[in-house]
């Protein structure tokens, strides 16, 4: 394999506190789910290698925090984005109505040269929580905003269960791939995976179907 075909790809990872960011993220690239909850400071990022299309694709996955009182640090952790993840609790509608806002700072944030183009994928995670049945928002409801905001993807999850979490950042990297003319080559970039603890994990049960 050429070293031109090597890439990097950096995903934002974006929702409310609580919604299960850092616990998606355990899934995909450790393959482990811990039940307590910690929630993340400031921001942290993982990275995984997947094939696509003969070319290796490293994925930087940047896990940023929740609360209000880090929302300033957008800017140094947004900008050079190639594609950002939304995040919401199914059970929980205040995650859902507050997505709006996470991408509008995003795009305020972040800045792209076309933003009506920028990839998202919205995940709707936690649908395992009481077997589905304390769930706030309905799938319908899910895909009707994503048609409002240009037919982004959709997936719905479960980190607790790894319901749909390969599936989904498969899409989050061939999303970017598609959509970033000029994606980095991985050797210009210098990372190293932080500790194998990146702190947001939460209470997660069985999965249903997307």
């Amino acid at each position: 394999m050429l070293m031109s075909d090597r890439m990097l790809l950096k995903v934002i990872v974006l929702g409310d506190s609580g919604v299960g960011k850092t616990s998606l993220m355990n899934q995909y690239v450790y393959k482990r789910f811990n039940k307590q909850y910690k929630a993340t400071i400031g921001a942290d990022f993982v990275t995984k290698e997947l094939h696509i299309d003969d070319k290796l694709v490293t994925l930087q996955i940047w896990d940023t925090a929740g609360q209000e009182r880090f929302h300033s640090l957008g800017v140094a952790f947004y900008r050079g984005a190639d594609c950002c993840v939304l995040v919401y609790d199914v059970n929980i509608q205040k995650t859902f109505e507050t997505l709006q806002t996470w991408h509008e700072e995003f795009l305020n944030q972040a800045d792209p040269s076309e933003p009506e183009r920028f990839p998202f994928v919205l995940l709707g995670n936690k649908v395992d929580t009481n077997g589905g049945a304390s769930r706030a928002v309905s799938e319908k409801t899910a895909r009707e905003w994503c048609a409002l905001k240009g037919n982004i993807p959709y997936f719905e999850t479960s980190a607790k269960e790894n319901y749909n979490v390969d599936e989904a950042f498969l899409c989050v990297a061939k999303t970017a791939l598609a959509s970033e003319p000029h994606p980095q080559d991985v050797n210009e970039m210098y990372f190293e995976r932080i500790p194998t603890t990146i702190s947001e994990t939460d209470q997660q049960e069985r999965s249903c179907a997307c």
